[in-house]
Parts: C-alpha cells; sequence; structure tokens
C-alpha cells in the first residue's frame, strides 16, 4: 500500500511539473507572438480571476498588478481581486493585499467586506501570514476600521512570534495616522514594545515612538538600559533610530558636570607650603559623565565598525555633542575611512568631516596625508579637502604646512577654472590663520602673478591684497612690485585691485609715492579700460587729489586773514545736490568750476602743478563716459573736493581706515548644524535658517539639579548594568560554593593551578597518614589504659580479701 501511495504522489509530481512546463511554454509563445506592452482584454483576466484552478488566478493577479503599477485602470478589478482574500495560497493571498493596499481607499464599501477575513488571518498558524494581515489591516486608510486596527495591534503585542510583534510595531504610526484618538491605547501597546527582548523589534518600536509620541521621555526611563544592551545587536535602520532617542533622552536626563585635576607640582620643604584649595583651582577642568551616560558611549564604539556609513555618522555625532575628547577622537578614524567609499558616500562624508573638524581642527592633522586631493576625485571633494587641510594648517608643524601648501600650489595649475581659483583662496586662508607662514604663502601668490590665466592672477591678487591690509607698513615694496605688473596684467578684477593697493597707499612722502606717476600712466590709456579699472582710476586720481590739497592747504590763522579771498557762505558750503545749479551741468560746461579752476591756473604766472592737471583730465574723460556708475560717481567726488578749504568730509569718506579682511571658511556657516543631517549638505544658503522641512536641532542640556530621579533608570529585579558582566571561571563558583556548605575553604577567589591541586593532594595524603598514625597510637594507650585498669582492680580485690580474712 505505501509503494502504491508513492507511485500516486509521483504522479501528481509529474502532472504537476508538466502543467506548468506547458503554462511557460504557452506564456513564452505568447510573449514572442504578440507585443510585450499589450495587455489581456477585460473578459479574459476577469475569466482567470474567477477561476477556481489557483494557477489561473494566480496569473490573473499577476497581470492585474503589472497594470496597476504601469498606471492602468485596474479598479473594475476590484470585487473580482478581493474575493480571493480568502484563498489558503500564500502566494495569491500577498498579491491581493497589495491590490487591496492600492486601491482601498478608493473603494471603501468594498474594502470593508474583506476585513472580517484578514482578521481571520490573524489567527493563522503560520507567524508569516499573522503579520502580513497585520500589516495590510493597518495599510487601509479607512477611518472607520481604526478602533478594530487598534484591537489587532494590542493582539499583535502579545504575539508569541517576534515578526508578528515587529509588524505590530511598524503599525502603530499608521494607526495614529489613521485616527489620533486611539492614542492612549497605542501608548501602552507602545511600552510593551519597547520593552521586548527581540533586539528586531525594538528597533521598530523605537521608530514609531520618535513618530507618535517624542515628547514623551518617561515612557524611555525604565528601558534606557536594556535599549543601550540592545543597540549592537540591532539592525542598521534600527541601529540610526535608537541612537538618535537616545542622544535626545542624554540631554534631556544626564547634566553636565565638571571636576578640576590637581596639578601635579612638586612640594615645598614644608608640606603645608600649598593649601588643597589652591591646588584644586589651579588644575584643568574636566567634564564627568554620568555612569548611565558613559554606558552608552561605552556601547556605541563597536557601532564605528559598522558597514553602514550611516551608523558610523550617528555615532560619531553622539560622541561629539555627548562625549569628551577622547571619544571623539575614536570617532575621527572612522570617518576618514569612508573616504574610500563610493564617490556620493565619499561626499556627504567630507560634509560631516568638515563639520567636526571645525569644532576639533587638532584632531585631524595626523590624518593630514588622506586629505590631499587625488586626479580621480570629484571637484567638490577636492574642495572640501582644501578646506580641511586650511583648518587644520595652524596646528600642524613645519614640514606638514609645507606638504600642505605645495599641494595648493600644484593645484593652482589645474585646468578647472573652479579648483584653480578655491586653490589660492585655501593659501590664501592658511596665510590668514598661520602668522608664521604669511611670508611664504605671500610669496607663492606674487610667483602666480606672472601666469597667463587671468582667473589665477585675478585670484591671487585678491588674496594678496588681504594680506597687505592686514600689516600696511611692511607691504610697501610689495605693492611697487605690483604696479610695475601693471603693464602685463590683462585681468579686469585684478588691474583694479591693484589699483586699489596703489590709492591705499598714495599718502606716503613723495620721494617714495608712486601714486601720481601710476595715475599719469593709466590716464592715458583710460579709454580702454574696464568699467571696474575706470572705477577705481577715478578712486586714485581723487585720493592723490586729496593728499596734494591737505599738503598744500593754508594755516587756520592765515585762512582767517584773507578775508576778502574767501568765497561766500553758500559757495564754500560742500553740497551733494547734483540737481542744484552749483551741479554738474553737461548742457553749459563753460559754467563749471573745473573749467574756471583751469583759467585761473592758466592765468597765474607760477607753473601749474601736474596733479591738479591730472584730476583736471580725469573729470574730462569720465564726464563723456558711456557708464552711468562711473560718471555719477565722479560728480560725488568733484562736489567733494570742488572747495579747496573744506577737505574734512572728503578725508572722512576716502581716507578713512579700512578693516582688516577675514576670509572665513566655506562651511563657516554651517558649523551648528548637525553631523548627519541633509541640512549639513544642503547648506543654510538652499535649505534657510531653519533647514531642511523636518530638521530639529537637539535640546540643551539638563540644568543639574531637574534632571529625573537616577532609580527610575532601574530595571526590575534591580540589576545593576554598569558595564558588561565578567564571566566567572567554573572553579572560582565551585569554590564559593563549597565555602557556603562549609565543606572547605576557597582559596581566596584566585583561578586554581595545576600545582595548586597537586599540592592538595600531597596535603590530603599526609594528613591521611598522619591520621593513620595516630589512630595506631590512640589504640596502644587505650590498650596500656585497660591493662592497667584490670591491674588495678585485682590488686583492689585483694586488698579487699585481706581486709575480709582479717575481720
Amino acid at each position: 500500500m505505501e509503494s502504491i501511495s508513492r507511485i500516486s504522489s509521483m504522479l501528481d509530481t509529474a502532472r504537476e511539473l508538466t502543467l506548468e512546463a506547458a503554462s511557460a511554454a504557452g506564456s513564452a509563445r505568447s510573449i514572442n507572438s504578440r507585443p510585450s506592452n499589450k495587455d489581456l482584454p477585460f473578459l479574459q483576466v476577469k475569466k482567470l480571476l474567477d477561476s477556481r484552478n489557483d494557477r489561473e488566478i494566480l496569473e490573473g493577479l499577476r497581470k492585474v498588478i503589472s497594470m496597476m503599477y504601469r498606471s492602468k485602470p485596474c479598479l473594475p478589478f476590484f470585487s473580482s481581486v478581493v474575493k480571493n482574500v480568502a484563498s489558503p495560497n500564500i502566494e495569491i493571498k500577498k498579491l491581493v493585499y497589495i491590490y487591496l493596499l492600492h486601491y482601498a481607499e478608493s473603494e471603501p464599501d468594498l474594502a470593508l467586506l474583506s476585513i472580517n477575513t484578514i482578521q481571520k488571518s490573524l489567527t493563522d498558524q503560520s507567524p508569516q501570514v499573522r503579520a502580513m494581515a497585520l500589516r495590510v489591516m493597518s495599510g487601509i486608510r479607512v477611518p472607520v476600521i481604526s478602533q478594530i486596527v487598534s484591537l489587532a495591534i494590542k493582539r499583535g503585542c502579545a504575539d508569541m512570534s517576534p515578526y508578528v510583534r515587529k509588524a505590530a510595531a511598524l503599525a502603530i504610526p499608521k494607526c495614529y495616522r489613521l485616527d489620533p484618538n486611539t492614542l492612549p491605547q497605542l501608548l501602552e501597546c507602545l511600552s510593551t514594545l519597547l520593552g521586548d527582548k527581540q533586539y528586531f523589534v525594538v528597533g521598530p518600536a523605537v521608530t514609531a515612538f520618535l513618530e507618535v509620541c517624542p515628547d514623551r521621555i518617561d515612557l524611555i526611563h525604565k528601558h534606557y538600559r536594556a535599549l543601550v544592551r540592545k543597540l549592537v545587536d540591532m539592525d542598521e535602520w534600527g541601529q540610526l533610530v535608537t541612537l538618535r532617542l537616545l542622544t535626545i533622552y542624554a540631554r534631556q536626563c544626564f547634566p553636565t558636570r565638571t571636576k578640576r585635576l590637581k596639578k601635579n607640582k612638586s612640594k615645598g620643604f614644608y608640606d603645608d607650603e600649598r593649601s588643597d584649595d589652591e591646588q584644586d583651582n589651579s588644575g584643568e577642568e574636566v567634564q564627568v559623565l554620568d555612569p548611565d551616560l558613559e554606558l552608552f558611549l561605552k556601547t556605541c564604539k563597536p557601532l564605528l565598525s559598522s558597514r553602514n556609513s550611516a551608523v558610523i555618522v550617528s555615532t560619531a555625532r553622539c560622541f561629539l555633542h555627548l562625549g569628551t575628547p577622547e571619544y571623539i577622537n575614536t570617532a575621527i578614524g572612522p570617518l576618514i575611512a569612508l573616504l574610500r567609499s563610493p564617490q556620493d558616500i565619499q561626499h556627504i562624508a567630507m560634509y560631516n568631516i568638515v563639520a567636526v573638524c571645525l569644532l576639533h581642527p587638532d584632531s585631524f592633522v595626523r590624518y593630514a596625508t588622506h586629505f590631499l586631493a587625488r586626479s580621480t576625485d570629484a571637484p567638490e571633494v577636492s574642495r572640501l579637502k582644501f578646506e580641511v587641510l586650511t583648518l587644520i594648517f595652524p596646528h600642524c608643524e613645519t614640514h606638514l604646512q609645507e606638504l600642505i601648501l605645495c599641494e595648493l600650489e600644484h593645484f593652482t595649475r589645474s585646468a578647472d577654472t573652479a579648483l584653480v581659483q578655491e586653490s589660492v583662496r585655501a593659501v590664501g586662508r592658511c596665510a590668514q590663520n598661520s602668522s608664521t607662514a604669511s611670508a611664504r604663502c605671500l610669496r607663492l601668490l606674487l610667483n602666480q602673478l606672472s601666469s597667463q590665466d587671468g582667473n589665477l592672477v585675478a585670484e591671487s591678487l585678491t588674496m594678496i591684497r588681504h594680506l597687505i591690509q592686514q600689516n600696511p607698513q611692511s607691504h610697501v615694496k610689495t605693492v611697487i612690485r605690483l604696479a610695475k605688473n601693471l603693464d602685463t596684467t590683462m585681468s579686469p578684477q585684478a588691474r583694479a585691485s591693484t589699483i586699489w593697493l596703489v590709492g591705499e597707499f598714495s599718502g606716503l612722502p613723495e620721494e617714495e609715492n608712486i601714486a601720481p606717476d601710476v595715475l599719469r600712466i593709466l590716464a592715458k590709456g583710460f579709454a580702454d579700460e574696464s568699467e571696474a579699472a575706470k572705477l577705481q582710476i577715478v578712486l586714485l586720481a581723487a585720493k592723490v587729489y586729496l593728499h596734494y590739497l591737505n599738503r598744500t592747504a593754508p594755516p587756520p590763522e592765515e585762512s582767517t586773514t584773507e578775508a576778502p579771498h574767501a568765497l561766500p557762505a553758500q559757495e564754500s558750503s560742500i553740497t551733494l545736490d547734483l540737481s542744484s545749479e552749483s551741479g554738474w551741468q553737461d548742457t553749459n560746461p563753460a559754467t563749471t568750476d573745473d573749467v574756471v579752476q583751469a583759467k585761473q591756473l592758466q592765468a597765474s604766472s607760477e607753473p601749474a602743478h601736474p596733479i591738479p592737471l591730472l584730476w583736471t583730465y580725469i573729470l574730462h574723460l569720465t564726464r563723456y563716459d558711456v557708464s552711468y556708475d562711473l560718471r555719477d560717481r565722479t560728480r560725488i567726488y568733484r562736489a567733494l573736493l570742488s572747495n579747496p578749504s573744506s577737505t574734512q568730509l572728503a578725508s572722512l569718506l576716502l581716507l578713512a581706515p579700512k578693516p582688516v579682511p577675514h576670509t572665513p571658511s566655506p562651511s563657516e556657516n554651517r558649523k551648528g548644524l548637525l553631523i548627519g543631517s541633509s541640512s549639513l549638505v544642503v547648506g543654510v544658503e538652499a535649505a534657510g535658517a531653519g533647514g531642511v522641512m523636518g530638521y530639529e536641532e537637539l535640546p540643551e542640556w539638563v540644568k543639574e539639579g531637574e534632571e529625573p530621579d537616577a532609580r527610575l533608570r532601574d530595571e526590575v529585579g534591580g540589576k545593576e548594568v554598569y558595564g558588561e558582566k565578567k564571566s566567572v571561571p567554573a572553579s572560582r563558583e565551585l569554590d564559593k560554593a563549597v565555602e557556603a556548605k562549609g565543606m572547605g575553604k576557597s582559596t581566596g577567589g584566585k583561578d586554581k593551578t595545576l600545582d595548586d591541586w597537586l599540592a592538595e593532594e600531597e596535603e590530603e595524603e599526609e594528613g591521611e597518614r598522619s591520621e593513620e598514625e595516630s589512630s595506631e597510637g590512640e589504640t596502644e594507650t587505650e590498650s596500656g589504659e585497660e591493662e592497667e585498669e584490670t591491674e588495678e582492680e585485682s590488686e583492689g580485690e585483694g586488698e579487699e580479701g585481706d581486709r575480709l580474712v582479717k575481720s
């Protein structure tokens, strides 16, 4: 009988395989015979869905799902698809659930007809079917069933299978979005799931907690240490949300405490030369970590070896915002190891590295060679590497500084214009951050002025201008050298920067002043200059003429005595009303003050000074220029300098001391953003001051005395988890048990060696021998005592007999 049953089962299996092969061949033939994008007719698909054969139903469902994902109208199949929800075939059930999740919101009444069947699946023997039914029930966005979903989640939280409990945790946010009034029931389920023993259930529970009730920190107290222990075993997504939750929890529950370390100074001849209070106050102030916080930070250390780059960055964020510098130093190496990842991960990792480097640049000095740009790096990655090099430059030794400058000088000859500009700016920031290397950086920038690349020359001159402004007195010869290069400099921005620098040094004594000669040369080719250069030439002319007026102005006493030559009050007052009659009118140039001044100079017997002539010539040239901005600025300068006896206002405007320029790091505006966030990558310019939507800052540290009681974090049973439980040798446990029962003594808590065991055996053998000898001696003495007692008794009896006879 058994052989017949085997044969029949084999025949059934062969029949099924034959039918499957035939259907596969038929589908392949049909695919080859018609285009792949052509769908089956509606009636044919409906016929497949209404069939009693599981293969035909499965084929029809596949066609419907294919059409659904190609945005074809599949709603007419709703009734035919949903009635297959009770099929015992799990493949059919999965496809029906997919279809139901997609169209349940469009047909809520028909979707409600399948709720009873889905509820029956919650009691199925298969955990996979129960979890799938729970996911589908919570995914059907019909508000009427919110209470049913809440009850299903409550049942799922008590399920024996962790797979179903995980599905219940993922269903909590869906139920809350469906009906916020179910929050009290969901909080009970959430508290149960946060204390689950399975680590892959706790991760989704933390995700649900952060979405439903992130402010209810009181629910985390009793689960804090359990969450910390399960952190290493969670999957990557669970680790990310748990790290975020515990970071927020640490800020709100652990205050910052500091203490001062005593300095190890040699005492005097007498011990009481320095008091204890002075010793405490003279030490370094260090941060003291709470034991629970230190437990969390120690548990996070293995996560730095994670295969997921996001977990590494999140762990570094915990160390940066919670830990001491020792913890931060342990996270820098894994962060830099991300630079060996693909380019997209390199780009994100560099933004996070720069954010950490802005706060702790000295910790990156030993990794300086990892930030040397490669030819295969993306331009954005190279730019960020240059930024890190400039941040660590002041903290490096001399040989490392020379290496960084050589690296930046190499990229000034790159074919990429943006990379050239960034490398020159990086050299300028290096000179700005380190006073000892500023001379070396200035020489490097001056060597770039002979380049044929206009962008390189312009950027170099801008950085040179910033360096000269930091210490103008020691760079007079540098300005003279720059002025000599004006004949070969073709870049408009470079010429404008050089002319501005010459104007800043136009107040030097006549024997050292080159500004008038530079102005004379530039005035010859004024018409061929760019607009930026023309603006600086007019400014240079105004400064040179103002210094001339200040040098040749009569003393205050003489000006008061010459009353007949003094101008009327209306003419002596300086006005900037360009529309008044005293203004510059192109329609009547013969009445302008510059023409009158020129006639007075020609009428005078003394020869005219060249500086007023140059100033008048520049005014004539700018009057007919096509630039409105140039003409307007020239009119303002002319109005300021029209009265030689009133130059105080002109000196305040033109000769005012300029602030020393400071070029910040390009990522300085991202300094306050959290690492690992998208706002850090996008930047404040694109994301706004508040960051990308959903960005949240970490809460401030709780004040000391306002933190919750540490006893709230005690686990059930009073376990103390300040660190990992150490493994105890079995021999020690045996010794303790023996000692407790009084059967012997322990070895003092030390592990026994072979010599100890042999020594104990020898002692036992010697003890047995001594016991045998003592027992033999005891028997001999007992026998002697018995003989003596018999002799005494016999003697006593003899005496009594003698006494009786005498009597």
